[in-house]
């Protein structure tokens, strides 16, 4: 059993509609605002990723040294 990838079944004209659609329902003025928070989340999911790994990284070299 295989599972389809939904970003490889999309071809251009299914994309393209989709992007008029989301035109639509925010706008174009909300459109730059919906991105700004989309960043800012990316950018703390980053962060926060960065963290854990250097969290574990350090008790990794602190039981490594004991």
């Amino acid at each position: 059993m295989t599972q389809p990838v939904l970003l490889g079944m999309l071809g251009t004209n299914e994309i393209i509609i989709i992007l008029v659609i989301v035109l639509l329902l925010f706008g174009g003025r909300k459109i730059p605002e919906l991105m700004r928070g989309l960043g800012k989340g990316v950018r703390e999911f980053n962060d926060a990723k960065n963290n854990v790994k250097k969290e574990i990284e350090e008790g990794a070299n602190e039981v490594k040294n004991s």
